[in-house]
């Protein structure tokens, strides 16, 4: 009976470990990195516990729906850590300025960390428009 109970102890542990890494590893890990360019339309304020800032970014483009032709656009999250990131969007949506979103895609969507998985870290103000 002891070697049984020693049994399912290091069984819960090493299950434990798994789950633990795994969570982390959707937590930190990238799926991809990258940018995307256009205007960005709104940034807002949203959560009840764990604050976050989700945005929406018009790529340009028409999308075709049965409401007629719609703009295309991309739902983005910034964490309400990144100040300088948060400023230089205030700033293209007040001037209308085209920018360059840099983000990082996450594996999974965790609620307390936005309504995303795209995560912008930085932001570069585009010239010429």
């Amino acid at each position: 009976m002891k070697g049984v109970m020693k049994f399912l102890k290091t069984l819960f542990l090493v299950v434990l470990v798994i789950g633990v890494l795994f969570i982390l590893f959707l937590t930190f890990a990238n799926y991809s990195s990258g940018f995307r360019a256009g205007v960005p339309t709104k940034i807002s304020k949203k959560g009840f516990v764990f604050k976050t800032y989700e945005g929406t970014l018009n790529i340009g483009g028409l999308t075709n729906s049965p409401e007629g032709a719609i703009p295309t656009t991309w739902d983005f999250t910034v964490k309400s850590s990144a100040d300088s990131v948060l400023q230089k969007i205030d700033q293209a949506i007040l001037h209308s300025k085209r920018v360059k979103l840099l983000y990082h895609e996450k594996y999974v969507k965790f609620i307390w960390f936005g309504d995303t998985k795209y995560y912008v870290y930085d932001v570069e103000i585009l010239n010429g428009d």
